[in-house]
């Protein structure tokens, strides 16, 4: 273990924390402001979420690589394997943990905030085929710009480019591109506009999973061969990829 492991456990869960609390707090500023208007409160959202990850994927990416999302950081780690670089499996074993408590307690301070209760259940279902369609995409397509990035020795890019792609895919897609399981588990405690049921969660989950394989499988047959130069992968919500420091 790195000296700096526990430094970048703290990178991870509180990015984690202040991602879920960006995309729930600005959905129920959104819900609050505009009442009855879906398109506008997605657009009040989706921006919200945009300027927020790209900060984030800034302020943590040096420390650990401002993954904020278990499927960027096995991928991390599957990749590391071959070269014996990347996210080590202990570390793994600690960095999903802290990226699913730190978006759980986004959405209490996220309801906090707005003076709701702070533990919710969420009851916005969103089971359909069509969502997790929607989910497969969003994801392959969130680690296939990390992926590429990375691979092109681009990632001083990831801020911009991931937040930019979270952005499109809240809209391009039918989930509006959760993309991430420890955002999927925050989002199910609080029953708001970005609030998802506990029993659509593990269905997202699952097309999560399935479209960050898919998302590896493109970029490996695209890039097959790997510069020793090539940066770390490293971020999204979504979130993002910056080159993970050593030290």
């Amino acid at each position: 273990m790195s000296a700096t492991y526990p430094r970048r456990l703290a990178a991870e869960f509180v990015g984690s924390l202040l991602l879920v609390c960006v995309v729930v707090g600005s959905g129920i500023a959104a819900q609050q402001l505009s009442p009855g208007n879906i398109g506008l409160q997605l657009l009040e959202n989706s921006t919200a979420t945009v300027l927020g990850l790209g900060v984030l994927i800034l302020v943590f990416g040096p420390v650990s690589g401002a993954h904020l999302n278990p499927v960027v950081s096995v991928t991390d780690w599957l990749l590391g394997r071959r070269r014996g670089t990347g996210l080590p499996g202990g570390e793994l074993c600690g960095y999903i943990p802290a990226q699913i408590v730190g978006a759980i307690l986004g959405s209490v301070l996220a309801n906090v905030m707005f003076d709701l209760d702070a533990v919710q259940v969420s009851t916005h279902d969103r089971s359909t085929t069509g969502h997790l369609v929607g989910e497969i995409v969003a994801t392959a397509g969130l680690i296939a710009v990390i992926l590429a990035l990375a691979r092109t020795g681009r990632a001083a890019l990831s801020a911009a480019a991931v937040a930019a792609y979270i952005g499109a895919a809240y809209w391009f897609t039918s989930s509006t591109s959760f993309a991430n399981p420890a955002v999927t588990i925050g989002r199910t405690f609080s029953d708001t506009f970005a609030g998802i049921s506990p029993g659509s969660a593990p269905g997202y989950i699952a097309a999560q999973i399935v479209g960050a394989a898919c998302g590896l499988a493109l970029i490996t047959w695209l890039y097959p061969d790997i510069p020793a130069t090539t940066d770390d992968v490293v971020t999204h919500d979504g979130a993002p990829l910056a080159h993970r420091s050593s030290s």
